[in-house]
């Protein structure tokens, strides 16, 4: 680490945004200050720990921008970290958001899970979040059985299952008075808002009239429905009006750990929870407000309120979201505030020991290869592997390992050219493609290459590496013949001397498989839309756009196989879709 000293007393005492950068000149982690001054110092000048310690290992230079006030400072900092996306901010666990239930604002609606929220142009018939997708799905289907909304995605030219078994009111063939709709539209709202009178009589009486026909099958199901609302909202109910809509927020800190939890309130419903534990670094109350940012900005959808502690920066929070911010300092919702930190420590207390344990692991398998490879760092890795069939659907995959942990956003997919003939010839593609990209957009270098495969593997890679004056080490694991990890070699080809029982090995053998995964799973889907569109191909009647419009549909063979001729008319004519089934059925 440099001695910063002059540098730091030149640091003036004004809010602003820092971006701390490595001997590569990429930023690695950028921050926000009310005095600059104090929060560069405080890196540098006191005793730090976990991840904070390995940050300012890493720093080699710094660089800050003066804002004229906290709130600038915030918005810069937060466009910089979606810009250059620095390895030390904050990640989130789950590259999946949470998914909503929308009632489709059509003439005749639909009822479906939504992911992508923030891409809906109106926010009005969204109810969520679901952190339990199952449950999410449960929802919907015991709905869709109760209300017969409609279930195509296009209005149909003739009558379907769903309408013969009483769940659709034939909306293709009949025009439904808009009364009804607004009824059943009432009905749904109220019971996602958290009011289940009207359904539970609706299950009630059906349950009724199934008994009196002696179709008991169906009065049992209908008695399960029941006990699934019953026990729902009993999980839910809390000492809330009706009516209170909002997220609260709490966290509890330790030492080097940091747990989030989150309460959806809906309709003075707890709706649901989420909690995330993250490794601390200088200023708890700033990466709160920088995980809530990242939080709301994937979910695209804001709470009404935000309920926060007493001692993060509501103000600020209210003035970025523009959104009503409190910190109830009494009563109820200070009691919710209170059980929302119980919650948060009790979860960091079930996990903390298990995130010490392999903290401790991962950090100990770093220093053996630091000095196995006679390295100053060794934190980024990134590993190669191909796949194909027979020489064909060339495809190659590249995994990204942080200090043993990946970072699935930075994983990367290759379509390797047709001319391609064999494995290394498509892996030098990869790997200049990559390092290619990586000189030229200044993007972080990895401190380790990992190959899936021994000497030949290795010295492609070397090849190529060199010839863009590149100076990265590389290592190879070298399967034997069960395909399981059986040695390493350095790019002298050299065996290293790594215990098979290490924890070094076991890390090494989990970056193997997960790269192999990685790759072989892009292949298939490559090779199954490439099959797909080959049958398409040979089908009459099937032109460059209704082939498109089957692929964006159908994605797969599979899927195409699984297909009904309605649900294939619904791209092209239904003579077209005949012939289509028969063609796959002779597949």
């Amino acid at each position: 680490m440099k001695n910063f000293r002059e540098k730091l007393a030149l640091v003036p005492t004004k809010p602003g945004s820092y971006q701390m950068k490595n001997k590569d000149g990429v930023i690695i982690y950028v921050g926000k200050a009310k005095n600059l001054k104090n929060r560069l110092k405080s890196y540098f000048t006191g005793t730090v720990t976990g991840k904070t310690r390995r940050l300012v290992e890493e720093i080699d230079d710094f660089e800050y921008i003066v804002t004229s006030s906290e709130l600038e400072s915030l918005i810069l900092e937060i466009t910089l970290i979606k810009k250059y996306d620095p390895k030390y901010n904050i990640l989130l666990k789950d590259d999946k958001t949470y998914p909503y239930i929308e009632l489709t604002n059509e003439k005749y609606p639909r009822l479906k899970i939504v992911r992508n929220a923030k891409r809906k142009k109106s926010k009005d018939h969204l109810y969520g979040p679901y952190p339990n997708v199952a449950a999410a799905r449960k929802t919907v289907e015991m709905i869709n059985r109760i209300y017969p909304l409609r279930k195509c995605d296009r209005l149909q030219k003739e009558l379907c299952l769903y309408y013969h078994i009483h769940e659709c009111l034939g909306y293709c063939i009949k025009e439904v008075p808009e009364e009804d709709i607004n009824q059943m539209k009432k009905e749904i709202t109220a019971f996602l808002k958290g009011d289940s009178r009207e359904i539970v009589e609706k299950i009630k009486d059906s349950m009724e009239k199934a008994s009196e026909a002696m179709n008991y099958e169906k009065a049992l199901e209908l008695k399960q429905m029941l006990e699934d609302i019953d026990i729902t909202l009993r999980k839910q109910k809390i000492d809330l009006n009706k009516g209170y809509q909002f997220d609260l927020v709490n966290y509890y800190q330790d030492e080097n750990y940091l747990s989030i939890e989150i309460f959806f309130i809906r309709d003075g419903l707890l709706f649901g929870r989420h909690n995330e534990i993250i490794q601390t670094m200088i200023d708890p109350e700033e990466e709160v407000v920088e995980y809530l940012i990242k939080f709301y900005d994937k979910s695209g959808v804001l709470p009404k309120e935000l309920y926060l502690p007493g001692e993060l920066n509501s103000e600020l929070i209210s003035e970025y979201f523009q959104l009503k911010t409190y910190s109830p300092q009494k009563g109820k919702l200070k009691k919710l505030l209170d059980l929302a930190k119980e919650n948060a420590k009790e979860q960091l207390d079930l996990q903390e020991e298990t995130l010490k344990k392999d903290d401790r692991l991962r950090m100990d398998a770093i220093r053996e290869l630091k000095e196995l490879l006679q390295l100053d760092s060794v934190s980024r890795m990134e590993s190669f592997d191909n796949s194909h069939l027979f020489g064909t659907f060339y495809v190659g995959g590249m995994v990204v390992f942080e200090d043993f942990l990946p970072l699935r956003n930075e994983y990367r997919k290759f379509k390797i050219s047709t001319d391609v003939k064999d494995d290394l010839s498509a892996m030098k593609e990869v790997l200049y493609r990559r390092y290619y990209k990586v000189l030229m957009e200044n993007l972080e270098k990895p401190d380790l290459i990992v190959m899936d495969g021994g000497k030949l593997q290795i010295s492609v890679a070397k090849e190529i590496v060199d010839s863009l004056g590149l100076h990265i080490p590389i290592i190879g694991l070298v399967k034997d013949d069960n395909h399981r990890t059986s040695y390493i070699m350095n790019d002298k080809y050299e065996v290293l001397n790594v215990d098979k029982n290490s924890n070094l090995f076991l890390f090494f053998t989990r970056i193997q498989d997960e790269v192999h995964r990685y790759a072989i799973t892009y292949h298939r889907n490559i090779k199954s839309k490439g099959m797909l569109s080959s049958v398409l191909d040979v089908v009459p009647g099937i032109g460059e756009v209704r082939k498109k419009e089957l692929l964006k549909r159908f994605g797969s063979l599979k899927k195409l196989k699984e297909a009904s001729v309605d649900e294939l008319s619904e791209v092209v004519s239904k003579d077209v879709a005949k012939n289509l089934v028969t063609y796959l059925q002779e597949l």
